[in-house]
């Protein structure tokens, strides 16, 4: 009896005992959220990552985490993405257009892929130009730039207030180039001689144009038949005077 009035009197004791309460477990603090440690742990995020640090990106998006009501999605392009674009086409962007590619890949609001499948295009990026998402064969989503398309294959996480998605293909902004696969490249230089052939205005006036040697020899010429021509009437002259003196 004694035994079982103490079970029943424990419980009553230890919650008036502040003490107890203090030496019981506290619940885990929520983890806050880390994009750096969600790429991280995908391992295949590297070129991302770096360029989000670059361009100081990493810490803007953090911050919004915890003032937009919204929620946020990043897709993340893998480091097999950023060395299949074609060579020097991301060390031939500015920091200001390396900063836009990072805001191209990121929405101010939280998608879950069922949302994706039904949302109004385009969808809002953090860039001027916004996304186009498709349904494809069950829950497939894809997502178009114009200029790239590429399926969404795995969800790196997927819970509110942040989803962050695994794309194969950088979303390259169709502003940036006509076509992402091959950037327009630079005009290539003329080759020499390559007007062989080909007669400039210029150059057939100069042909039928007299040269300024042959006008000169010309008039040399002329001056030097003339000077002969009055030596010779001299000479004539002089002798025709000494047969009429001698007559």
């Amino acid at each position: 009896m004694a035994s079982t009035t103490f079970i029943l009197i424990l419980p009553i004791l230890l919650l008036l005992n502040p003490q107890a309460q203090a030496q019981a477990p506290a619940p885990a603090p929520s983890g806050q959220l880390n994009l750096t440690a969600i790429l991280e742990k995908g391992s295949q995020y590297t070129t991302l990552l770096k360029l989000l640090k670059d361009t100081q990106q990493l810490s803007q998006i953090q911050n919004q985490f915890k003032t937009n009501s919204q929620g946020f999605t990043v897709f993340a392009p893998t480091d097999n993405a950023f060395q299949n674009l074609p060579s020097g086409a991301l060390n031939g962007l500015s920091d200001d257009q390396k900063v836009q590619l990072i805001l191209y890949h990121s929405a101010p609001k939280y998608y879950s892929l069922s949302d994706l499948l039904t949302v109004s295009n385009p969808v809002r990026t953090q860039s001027p130009w916004g996304l186009n998402f498709t349904g494809g064969q069950g829950n497939q989503v894809n997502v178009s730039t114009g200029v790239v398309e590429v399926q969404i294959n795995n969800a790196l996480r997927q819970q509110f207030p942040l989803a962050v998605y695994q794309v194969d293909k950088v979303l390259w902004p169709k502003a940036f180039s006509a076509d992402a696969n091959s950037p327009s490249p630079a005009p290539a230089p003329k080759k020499k001689g390559s007007n062989k052939g080909t007669a400039t205005p210029t150059s057939a006036a100069a042909d039928d144009a007299p040269s300024p040697s042959a006008e000169s020899k010309n008039d040399s010429n002329g001056v030097a038949g003339m000077k002969n021509n009055v030596g010779f009437g001299m000479v004539l002259g002089f002798v025709l005077l000494c047969m009429r003196v001698l007559s």
